[in-house]
């Protein structure tokens, strides 16, 4: 019976033992995956400070080097040679300094008389301020306005109105800008619910700006029912 009593107890023994290594060839198991784990987070940190300051920063500060250049070379009055440095800094940098050379260039371009490439440039560009996006709009409107391609003038038009967020000043320049288009296309209606608008929501505007608004609604209306 003390036999039978030892044999069980070794068994529990040897039971109890086999559960314990394999808990701790599971640890061993999961202390292997975390190692791995850590030396993958490492590797990425690693990457990500590389690109941070071998490869970004850098390209940063070229990129605004060279637009400063540009600046520099507009303020001495030598729009030319501005324009072609504006333009390379546009085409071979990315980040802040290239974006606003994207601009910059696409002004002189339009000043140029040079649309379609204006609004080549112009569509390399993109802003989160509202306002400077919402006139980038109405250059790139009045670009198409000049190259007679009306319906793409209209379309930049709506999107100014819409990234001006209801600028006071900003809006209702630009509802002017697409009403004119569309009293170009004949079309009176719209015309005429586009002055209204700027009558509706922005009062002041006709006031300040030295145009009658009224005396446009009228117009337009007339003009729809004929």
């Amino acid at each position: 019976m003390a036999n039978t009593n030892q044999q069980e107890t070794r068994t529990s023994v040897d039971e109890l033992n086999d559960t314990l290594t394999g808990i701790e060839q599971k640890v061993q198991n999961n202390q292997k995956i975390i190692m791995w784990a850590c030396v993958a987070v490492a590797a990425v940190i690693c990457l990500v400070l590389l690109y941070v300051y071998a490869i970004r920063r850098p390209g940063i500060q070229a990129a605004n080097d060279a637009v400063g250049q540009a600046d520099m070379t507009l303020t001495m009055g030598n729009d030319s040679l501005a324009l072609a440095q504006y333009k390379q800094v546009a085409d071979n940098y990315g980040y802040e300094g290239g974006n606003r050379a994207a601009l910059n260039a696409a002004i002189l371009l339009y000043q140029k008389g040079d649309y379609q490439e204006a609004i080549n440039y112009l569509q390399k560009y993109s802003t989160r301020e509202s306002l400077i996006g919402a006139s980038s709009q109405s250059l790139e409107g009045d670009c198409y306005v000049n190259l007679e391609q009306y319906d793409k003038a209209l379309d930049c038009f709506r999107k100014a109105v819409k990234l001006s967020d209801n600028n006071p000043y900003y809006t209702p320049v630009f509802l002017m800008k697409e009403a004119t288009v569309e009293r170009h296309l004949g079309n009176h209606k719209a015309e005429a619910a586009l002055y209204q608008e700027i009558a509706d929501k922005y009062p002041n505007y006709g006031a300040q700006s030295n145009i009658d608004i009224q005396k446009y609604i009228i117009r337009a209306q007339a003009e729809a029912e004929n």
